[in-house]
């Protein structure tokens, strides 16, 4: 009996602490799983499930945002420190490339030669944004709805030749006229190409050897200087658009060209110029001027900054040189419709208006329209596809010719946005050679400086083209432009100010087709003899009211 009674008592006991884990396990459970058990009552609940589940999407949305902007933070600070350390990692390289027998002193000097200058621009591989966005189906769309509205321009010219002629129209005569004397273009940019080859390497070279020999330094550094100046503001190029009477698609790309190959002359100038200077101050032994190879590269590179060497991709991608070219032809005929359909309608039969207040406000805001299209056709054909096909060619990784301008609040964003290539150089040799040369406290000066530059060039290239001199690009540019920089400047944000800023620049690019297009048929149906200097100055629309 009582080793029955201890059995009975270890069985109990052994309940016991089996009821007591139980407990215990119970209590450790999650409480919203205490309480599905309770409410289930051993059956699945589906209302609590979908309830819960939409408790989670919820907090998964609250939490998004802020998981989001530290996930960026953080991609920001890797990339910059990825940055950093390929910057570092070319610089420790160069050393590789020397014997060990080196001096340390040799390598210093060599470090400083190769390395790009302190605080320029840094290379680095990355891709285009467009091809980034592309990806994404919603931009995508965008980009389908841009070619759609191309079809409909070119049904709506042909039905509507087919209700007026009769028949299908399919001559290109504007498109024809415009890209005319085509062999005069060509043999005017090989000598420019190859002045631009001959010319600045050549008395580069000339000039450091001997300024590195010379005692005459100044001097040799005054007449050299000189030479390149008269050489890079050479007038053959507009001499031959002017003697010629090229039509405008081809006057632009032989001045567009000269003031390309004139920056690329000045970047390689600029830049090897310290070089030189340095290697006399350490008293180097060597030269340090680049191989030829290395200087017609960088002509034909999309960048105007030059360096000895950039980051390469390893292949070449034919088939997307393939797409970006037939997108600049398809850009090509979009402008051709868009001039066909939107503009030599509104503008044919201007002449037979009086100029007034009237007429040009109804013709800047029909022209923003049109203005506002030919602006994203240059975006996209010569920032995105051109450059593109070019650095696909010469497999050159940097694709950062433009960021996100569109998202700009600010115009001083917008123009450092619009265009990367040309913003560096105005930036590095404009902005910041100003601000070197005359002091730190000067930026306002240094900023109006580059303003200056800007405008001038475009009005210079829009007159050339034009073939007459209407500097409503320049008023723009120093008048309107600046006032932006200063008042829509980097402290603005918001939706509202990019609002504010879409909109004066649909205003801005309604002006420009308005008052050039008027311009251009005032010349053509009222021409004049015996012009005086005033006469080339003064507006032609403003007096030519002759009927057709």
């Amino acid at each position: 009996m009582a080793g029955e009674d201890c059995v009975r008592k270890r069985q109990s006991g052994s309940t016991a602490t089996y009821k007591t884990s139980e407990n215990e396990e119970a209590q450790r459970r999650p409480e919203n799983e205490r309480s599905f058990q309770n409410s289930s009552n051993g059956r699945v609940d589906v209302d609590h499930v979908i309830t819960r589940k939409m408790q989670l999407i919820a907090e998964a949305e609250q939490l998004k945002p802020a998981f989001m902007k530290e996930v960026d933070s953080h991609f920001t600070e890797f990339v910059n420190t990825l940055v950093a350390k390929s910057a570092l990692l070319d610089s420790s390289s160069s050393a590789s490339l020397f014997p060990a027998s080196c001096t340390e002193k040799e390598l210093h000097k060599a470090k400083t030669l190769r390395a790009p200058p302190e605080h320029g621009k840094i290379f680095t591989a990355r891709r285009s944004l467009l091809d980034e966005l592309f990806e994404v189906s919603h931009i995508r769309t965008i980009y389908h709805m841009f070619i759609a509205l191309l079809i409909v321009f070119i049904l709506s010219t042909l039905l509507v030749d087919f209700i007026d002629e009769g028949r299908l129209v399919l001559g290109f005569d504007l498109l024809v006229y415009v890209f005319g004397k085509f062999p005069v273009v060509f043999c005017t940019w090989l000598c420019m190409f190859c002045a631009t080859v001959i010319v600045p390497y050549h008395l580069f070279a000339w000039w450091a050897q001997g300024y590195c020999s010379s005692s005459h330094r100044v001097i040799h550094s005054f007449f050299y200087g000189m030479l390149f100046t008269l050489f890079g503001l050479g007038f053959g190029p507009t001499y031959v658009a002017v003697s010629y009477a090229l039509p405008p698609a081809s006057r632009f790309i032989v001045i567009l060209e000269q003031v390309r190959l004139v920056m690329k002359g000045h970047s390689f100038v600029r830049e090897n110029v310290p070089r030189v200077f340095s290697s006399v101050k350490d008293k180097s032994s060597t030269v340090p001027i680049p191989r030829i190879s290395q200087y017609l590269y960088f002509l034909f590179a999309p960048t105007l900054i030059y360096r000895d060497n950039y980051p390469r991709n390893p292949t070449i991608r034919w088939g997307y040189v393939a797409t970006k070219f037939a997108q600049v032809l398809g850009s090509l005929f979009y402008a051709y419709y868009i001039f066909v359909r939107l503009c030599i309608p509104q503008f044919r039969n201007s002449s037979q208006e009086t100029f007034n207040l009237r007429g040009l406000v109804l013709c800047i805001f029909n022209s923003i329209l049109p203005g506002v299209l030919i602006l994203f056709l240059v975006f996209f054909a010569f920032l995105h596809c051109w450059l593109n096909a070019f650095a696909e060619m010469l497999r050159f990784a940097d694709r950062m010719f433009y960021k996100d301008w569109w998202n700009s609040t600010s115009y001083a964003n917008y123009y450092r946005t619009w265009n990367v290539v040309v913003h560096d150089w105005l930036y590095y040799y404009a902005y910041r050679d100003f601000l070197w040369f005359f002091g730190k406290k000067f930026k306002a000066a240094a900023m109006l400086s580059v303003f200056t530059v800007s405008a001038a060039v475009h009005e210079y290239v829009l007159s050339v083209c034009f073939g007459y001199f209407y500097p409503v690009m320049f008023c723009l540019f120093m008048c309107f432009g600046m006032v932006f920089n200063f008042i829509l400047n980097d402290r603005r944000k918001g939706p509202i100010w990019n609002v504010i800023m879409w909109t004066s620049l649909f205003l801005g690019q309604g002006v420009i087709i308005c008052l050039y297009s008027q311009e251009w048929y005032a010349r053509q149906y009222c021409p004049m003899e015996n012009l005086t200097f005033l006469d080339h100055l003064k507006p032609r629309s403003w007096s030519c009211h002759t009927k057709m």
